[in-house]
């Protein structure tokens, strides 16, 4: 599958609720600077991977104004509406358990995607993989079936990195997470949240294996982000943690290159 067939949703909650289990080590202004660099640098893998397109879905107009200088689209968070770069779909119904609004908001981001691209693949990313590579997402997509659901779990077991959904040849009926407008359409049916990964194999998404390990790594702690400046991160956040003065140790080389000349991956 070409990557360019491919269309992405992020979902980014507002800024003031961000990493909070990084309270104990950052103060909410360089949490909320951390969560902005890790997404930036996400984005970019994924421009990068020469993807059709890329979405992000929030209610922070923070968030917005630096999605918008990396050439990726903005849709509004069901809850906020005025941050829209196009309107937001109707009909698209709240799902049952989605406390923090995740699946809801990228079920609705996702419906616009196909709105505006027609009965496209969607891949569903987490926004704080800093150390995800354009090479990993293509070389996901190639080792992904050719049809329905699949699910690459996080570095943790449990967690889900990213949701792919097939545009067509999918088994599973539409459920609530799918608009009407995309009836025809394989729906992402997203399931984020605690246990995610059993969450989206028991709605019958297949679990892909890959070495991927920036891919699966998504930070939420200060180990989790140490771990992700071993392997190397891109250049967002890298200038973030030399600015913020976090321990480096010895990782020496941060940076993590694509082939793409123009982007940081």
């Amino acid at each position: 599958m070409r990557p360019d067939a491919v269309h992405a949703v992020i979902a980014v909650k507002h800024l003031d609720r961000a990493k909070s289990r990084l309270a104990d080590r950052l103060p909410a202004g360089e949490r909320s600077r951390l969560v902005l660099a890790m997404l930036s640098d996400t984005v970019a893998a994924a421009l990068a991977a020469g993807l059709g397109s890329v979405t992000v879905v929030t209610p922070d107009q923070r968030v917005a104004t630096v999605v918008r200088e990396l050439g990726a689209t903005v849709h509004p968070d069901p809850s906020a509406p005025a941050l829209a770069d196009t309107p937001a779909p109707a009909d698209t119904a709240r799902p049952l358990a989605d406390s923090d609004g995740l699946n809801t908001a990228l079920a609705s981001a996702a419906a616009a995607v196909r709105e505006r691209h027609g009965a496209v693949d969607l891949l569903a990313l987490q926004a704080d993989l800093p150390a995800v590579h354009a090479d990993e997402l293509r070389s996901m997509l190639a080792a992904a079936p050719g049809s329905g659901r699949s699910v690459i779990v996080d570095h943790t077991g449990r967690g889900t990195a990213a949701l792919l959904v097939r545009a067509a040849g999918h088994t599973h009926a539409p459920d609530s997470l799918a608009p009407s407008a995309t009836a025809d359409s394989a729906p992402l049916m997203p399931r984020f949240g605690a246990d995610s990964a059993r969450r989206h194999r028991e709605s019958g998404a297949v679990e892909v294996g890959g070495h991927w390990p920036g891919l699966r790594l998504d930070v939420d702690t200060a180990e989790d982000l140490d771990r992700a400046l071993s392997l190397g991160v891109g250049t967002a956040t890298a200038a973030l943690v030399r600015d913020i003065g976090w321990p480096v140790g010895v990782h020496e080389n941060l940076i993590r290159r694509c082939a793409a000349p123009s982007h940081v991956c």
